[in-house]
């Protein structure tokens, strides 16, 4: 089966595409598309796509959306812009496993009723040397819900989920039925792995599929001051502050004027010069 394989990158990963396209480029399974969607001036990217050939090859789509949005609203634009049945998260600075679109598309070829496979991830350190995690539940069928009871029985010791959400691949159907990536800031791949896998058994395979790149920069290791509240505003009037009179018990909310928004795609072959059914069944 066809694959979309899906990248968000800024400019700040632009270095590590190379790497990524490279890993695209030793698939086994020879038929993807590679969709990068640009979030923020796209300049450094580009370059870094032309230099390593990548905007050369056909089966490479590149179009950026100009502002910053991070990495759930970067991806889910690419999303609606995939055709195939499958669709494989890659982040810009990871890397796939040669096997991995084989053994990840044939496993769902062959559990028809599954709506996503994933593997082992192994960490990449800067020194090029690959760790494996040992798997945290067992490999084969995974039943709804498990991973979700499978975390939760882990925790405290372990506040990792049980297998790595970046490297996931999903029929694209489940994948949009429950909304795409979830925005939930740092937790986007994890919270769209616990969705889908409570609405849909899985494949879980005992080979490595990922190379999870360990390096400074990373946007998981980053502190922030991000409180996960938001501003309530009341306007509203006289009304007191955060009510309205019209639906008692409900606060008031920010309002905004939605603005249309345009993704500007990019020909592979001159990639500086922007033209105009039912479903079935990253850690930080």
């Amino acid at each position: 089966m066809w694959v979309d394989v899906v990248t968000a990158v800024h400019a700040e990963y632009a270095g590590y595409l190379p790497a990524a396209w490279e890993s695209l480029h030793r698939q086994r399974h020879p038929h993807w598309t590679w969709r990068v969607q640009v979030d923020g001036p796209p300049g450094e990217v580009l370059d870094a796509l032309a230099a390593c050939g990548a905007a050369d090859d056909g089966r490479v789509r590149i179009a950026a959306h100009g502002t910053e949005e991070g990495p759930a609203v970067t991806r889910n634009i690419a999303l609606g812009s995939c055709t195939a049945p499958l669709v494989q998260n890659l982040d810009a600075d990871d890397e796939l496993e040669p096997g991995a679109l084989a053994a990840l598309s044939g496993a769902l070829a062959t559990h028809t009723h599954a709506g996503y496979a994933v593997g082992h991830a192994r960490d990449l350190h800067a020194d090029g040397t690959l760790r494996t995690a040992p798997l945290a539940v067992p490999a084969g069928p995974l039943a709804r819900g498990a991973l979700a009871v499978a975390w939760a029985s882990a925790l405290p010791d372990r506040t990792l989920p049980p297998v790595h959400p970046a490297g996931v691949m999903w029929r694209r159907n489940l994948l949009l039925t429950v909304g795409g990536w979830a925005a939930l800031r740092g937790v986007e791949d994890t919270a769209t792995l616990i969705a889908g896998s409570a609405l849909a058994t899985g494949i879980l395979l005992d080979v490595p599929t990922l190379r999870y790149r360990r390096h400074d920069a990373q946007r998981s290791r980053r502190n922030s001051n991000f409180s996960g509240g938001g501003l309530s505003i009341c306007l509203f009037g006289s009304a007191p502050p955060c009510s309205r009179p019209d639906l008692p018990g409900k606060s008031g909310t920010e309002s905004f004027t939605p603005t249309s928004g345009s993704t500007t795609s990019f020909s592979p072959r001159h990639a500086h010069r922007p033209p105009s059914s039912p479903v079935p069944g990253r850690p930080g």
